[in-house]
Parts: C-alpha cells; structure tokens; sequence
C-alpha cells in the first residue's frame, strides 16, 4: 500500500494535535513524520527527511507559510495550506498547493483533500513506472519488472523470478536466491505484465511459475518443482496439465 509521508508545520501546539489526530482518524495511509513550529524548523525537517506533502499553516512568526518558496530551489512536495482566512486560497493556488484547509478543519473536507492528495501521487508513480517502461522499449530490454512494495518500487530481474504465488489479495515473488517479496497485487497483474512469451505459465489458479527453472514434474501429486536449490513445489491443476506438457516440449 503506498504510504505518504507529511510534515506538518504550525505555530500553534493545540493546532498541530488536532491535524495530526484528525489525519490518523481519516487515513491509515499517511505517517505524520514530523511536526514543527516555524517555517524555518519545517524547512529542515522537508530537506532532510523529503516528505510527499507538507501541511503548512499560512501566518506563522518570522515567516509566512507562502514564503516557503524561498527556501527551496524546486518544490518537489505538494503542499496543503491550512488557514483561518479563506482569502489565502488565492495564494495556495498560486503556488500550486494542491488544496487548503480553514481552520476549524471540517473532516469531510479534509477527507477529500487526502484523496484528491493520494490520486495525484499515484499518478506521479504510475509516470515513473511508464517512463522506465519505455526506456525498456526502446532499449529492447525487456528483462525488467517493476513491483510495489510499501510505498516504495522495486525494480528486479525478470529472470530471478521462479515462481510468483497467491497469498490472498497479495502475491509472493520466489526469486532464484531464496528470498520472497510480498506484493499488494495479485496474481492477474502479474499475468497481463509479464512477457507474453514461453517464460511464464499459468500452473494453478494460486501459482505462475518460470518455466526456466522447472526441474521436476509430478503428475500423480499434481506438483511442478522449480530450482534445484530451493526445491520449491509449485501446484498445477488437472485442466492445465495438456496446455502445460504443450509448453515443455
């Protein structure tokens, strides 16, 4: 599940526990990583541990919250403006905060701006994930595949992968050195974003399995064993032992 990190920079203690209690009562999908007093402490906390989004209190001692873009050569965080004065919406647009909240936070609002705020970094990743998709391409290097894991995005070797297993709504990724990832996503993406070659076989409704790294087949027990080393026992269905002896020869 993607996590987003925020930073929220208030100059009122009493304000920044109310948003960090209303944040963990609409989201389990954002960590409050730190919270600050002022611009200048808010701006460290950003640099040093880059959060997603930043909720930035708009009138603040020594600076106002807008004066953040003068601390920062490129904003690479969204920002969500939290006022008292409904007029500062027209500066959070100028600076292309993402949306603003008056204070005192309506939840409904504020559950709104958190989705609005997750579909748009998703989007973000997924541009990400498409750009490498066509560095693949047009180095015809179709040897990767890129898998969500909390959060974050892990590039392995499609040729590391013996076998990728249902677990649920998860799947487990069984790689050539023993390890396993798990994954949010199932099965069914696994299937349509793999290569659509000889690689990859459908052996069971829980089970895709790398035909490089079959080494025995046990039609009796209805079992697919992948990797000398590991000697991990795959299931296969009575329905797809035909379409799988096709493969193999």
């Amino acid at each position: 599940m993607f996590k987003i990190k925020a930073i929220l920079i208030d100059d009122e203690q009493s304000a920044r526990n109310v948003l960090s209690n209303l944040l963990e009562r609409t989201s389990s999908n954002l960590e409050v990583m730190a919270t600050c007093s002022n611009l200048e402490e808010g701006v460290k906390q950003i640099k040093k541990l880059k959060p997603n989004v930043v909720f930035l209190d708009v009138q603040m001692p020594n600076y106002a919250g807008y004066e953040i873009v003068n601390f920062f050569d490129n904003i690479d965080f969204e920002i969500i403006f939290v006022t008292a004065y409904d007029h500062y919406a027209i500066k959070a647009f100028e600076l292309n905060a993402i949306d603003y909240l008056v204070k005192p936070i309506d939840r409904r609002k504020l559950a709104l701006t958190l989705t609005k705020l997750e579909n748009k970094l998703k989007k973000e990743v997924a541009l990400i994930d498409y750009q490498i998709l066509l560095k693949s391409i047009k180095n015809k290097d179709y040897k990767k595949i890129i898998i969500p894991e909390l959060g974050n995005r892990r590039i392995l070797n499609i040729d590391d992968i013996v076998a990728l297993e249902a677990d649920g709504a998860y799947s487990k990724i069984h790689l050539i050195d023993n390890k396993i990832i798990t994954t949010s996503k199932n099965l069914k993406y696994f299937e349509d974003v793999l290569p659509r070659d000889i690689s990859f076989f459908r052996s069971h409704r829980a089970w895709i399995i790398n035909l490089a790294y079959i080494s025995f087949f046990n039609k009796t027990e209805l079992t697919i064993t992948l990797a000398k080393e590991n000697k991990l026992k795959a299931k296969i269905s009575r329905a797809r032992i035909e379409d799988f002896e096709q493969v193999i020869k």
